[in-house]
């Protein structure tokens, strides 16, 4: 597949060269057409990597990854056009946290209670099929899922049982066993609120390398 990841950071680098080792096409958005960090993930990423603009990004892609700042993820698909999304599943790894008073965040107030950003992104691109997954651990845990000898439950949330589909092909490709499909986009809220917790128990274990798992 064609797929853009929208975001620079360690999440959007993590996740972009995961896409590449499976055998796909990325290219990796930004606000300019010679961001330093897309340009050198491209060149360190071999021939199936490029990088553009967000416009450039989604309108290349199949799928499209929000590797985001979730205070801006709004804004950033608007930047990549909202036509641009027409027909495109959309992965929301985003989270909506608040770090204007430090650590440890809060959720921005827009999105603590009746909604979450992921809903407000598929309200932004009615066109496209969003998908919240990935949002719940560290970058490193979300594209090697192995490094944890039991690596837990991940989430999926969306309108569409094919777009769902799609998503979970990749997250199996990546090595995701136990998959759970909380519902429709709706259930995104659980999955954010969700990292208000994790963010306490990185606090309390010292360190990032966890998940959690559903038991029954």
């Amino acid at each position: 597949m064609k797929i853009a990841v929208l975001g620079t950071g360690p999440v959007g680098n993590a996740i972009g060269s995961k896409l590449i080792a499976l055998g796909h096409d990325v290219v990796m958005g930004s606000r300019t057409v010679d961001n330093e960090k897309a340009t050198e993930w491209a060149a360190n990423n071999g021939d199936n990597a490029s990088n553009g603009t967000f416009a450039d990004a989604v309108s290349q892609s199949d799928v499209v990854v929000l590797a985001t700042n979730g205070g801006a993820t709004l804004d950033i698909v608007k930047l990549g056009g909202i036509t641009n999304f027409k027909g495109k599943v959309v992965i929301d790894i985003s989270n909506p946290l608040d770090f204007s008073k430090g650590m440890p965040p809060t959720l921005l107030p827009d999105f603590n209670n009746t909604t979450s950003l992921a809903e407000e992104v598929q309200k932004l691109i009615p066109d496209a099929q969003v998908v919240k997954t990935w949002n719940t651990m560290n970058a490193g845990l979300m594209v090697n899922p192995a490094m944890l000898a039991d690596p837990g439950t991940i989430f999926v949330s969306g309108n569409s049982a094919e777009a769902k589909a799609t998503v979970k092909g990749i997250l199996e490709a990546v090595g995701w066993k136990h998959i759970l499909d909380l519902g429709d986009i709706t259930s995104a809220r659980g999955a954010e609120q969700l990292v208000i917790l994790w963010v306490r128990i990185w606090g309390a274990l010292g360190t990032p390398q966890f998940n959690f798992k559903i038991v029954q």
